[in-house]
């Protein structure tokens, strides 16, 4: 007699026995394939839903499951506009491909609105095989991904400043601070006093490590940020944070923004209300991205060679994957490119 609540004839799903048995999809695989840090009652558990159900694992699928996809995965917290307005990602691709395609593997670019849909998506990926590993990016403030992918045993490597504590490796160029103390120091050699600074999202780990580092340095000189406004990177939201800025009693001389895409925003906003750059505000942008050198004025910016982490990464995941591949050390840090969107204090 088939159990109650499902169908005669329907084969039961894997769904179905993670519901029954309260774990997720991944813990069910697991069960199955002797993987992962299991407890002995949880892997019980999983094993005694499945009988009840009467449901075994696809032999030909488990086979397929079991062998390399060749395929790595690279998933962005950001809204599909965004993404698509700021060339980093682009730069950071380039870098992950050019180690990647060599060797035949491919990568599979995933968006996702918040940390619920990507933890689900990782569980995903675990369940069924569909990558051999992922990249993460954007480290966070009790970032719970790195627990997460060594759980499902799922190989990874993440982006951000290298962290020999984290529960994966990260890849990374060391000193994250120098870039903006250098950016500092170059801003107040110029006369500048009233300086703000447009960050990112206040749980990113190197919005902290920045914006700490550079209030850090102008508190040597008894000094503290015009402002620090927090953004989410979008196009609206640095146009929202210049105008608000630029609409003080006394605005700020300068602005640092926490990428180049926002100081280009930033940039043109203050163009069309009639500001020259750089003799009325001086702007810092931080990436170091082609369309800065596009620019007139040209972009003063931070180097942190982005596509040399990309590829950085890809070698690394590619070595965590079986791959028999050397690592590429990063022994370089982020460092100021000075050119035409700095000048003077105005007087």
């Amino acid at each position: 007699m088939p159990r109650q609540g499902r169908r005669p004839g329907r084969r039961p799903t894997i769904k179905e026995v993670a519901a029954a048995a309260g774990v997720s999809t991944a813990a069910v695989s697991q069960a199955f394939n002797q993987k992962g840090r299991l407890s002995e009652e949880t892997r019980r558990r999983i094993l005694g839903a499945a009988t009840e159900l009467g449901w075994s694992p696809n032999a030909p699928a488990a086979a397929l499951r079991s062998a390399r996809t060749r395929t790595l995965a690279l998933v962005v917290r950001r809204p599909t506009d965004v993404l698509g307005a700021d060339p980093h990602f682009s730069e950071l691709i380039t870098g992950i491909e050019g180690e990647l395609a060599p060797r035949g593997y491919g990568l599979v670019l995933h968006l996702v609105a918040g940390v619920p849909e990507e933890n689900i998506l990782y569980e995903r990926f675990a369940a069924e095989g569909r990558v051999d590993g992922a990249v993460l990016t954007d480290a966070r403030l009790d970032d719970t991904r790195p627990a997460l992918l060594a759980r499902l045993g799922l190989p990874a490597v993440l982006l951000g400043a290298p962290d020999r504590t984290a529960a994966v490796p990260s890849v990374g160029l060391g000193h994250q601070d120098a870039g903006v103390r250098e950016v500092a120091a170059h801003l107040l050699r110029l006369g500048h006093r009233r300086i703000a600074y447009v960050a990112g999202p206040a749980d990113l780990q190197h919005t902290r490590l920045r914006q700490a580092a550079f209030e850090d340095a102008l508190r040597a000189r008894g000094l503290r940020p015009f402002a620090v406004l927090h953004t989410d990177f979008a196009e609206a939201s640095a146009v929202g944070a210049t105008e608000a800025l630029l609409d003080a009693a006394e605005p700020p001389t300068a602005i640092v923004y926490a990428n180049d895409s926002m100081a280009v925003c930033g940039m043109g906003t203050a163009q069309r209300r009639g500001l020259r750059v750089p003799v009325d505000l001086s702007v810092v942008g931080y990436d170091d991205l082609p369309l800065g050198r596009w620019l007139h004025p040209r972009l003063t910016t931070v180097d942190q060679q982005v596509q040399r982490v990309g590829a950085a990464a890809a070698r690394l995941l590619l070595a965590r994957c079986g791959e028999q591949v050397e690592p590429a050390p990063l022994d370089a840090r982020p460092r100021l490119v000075a050119r035409d969107s700095t000048g003077p204090v105005p007087h």
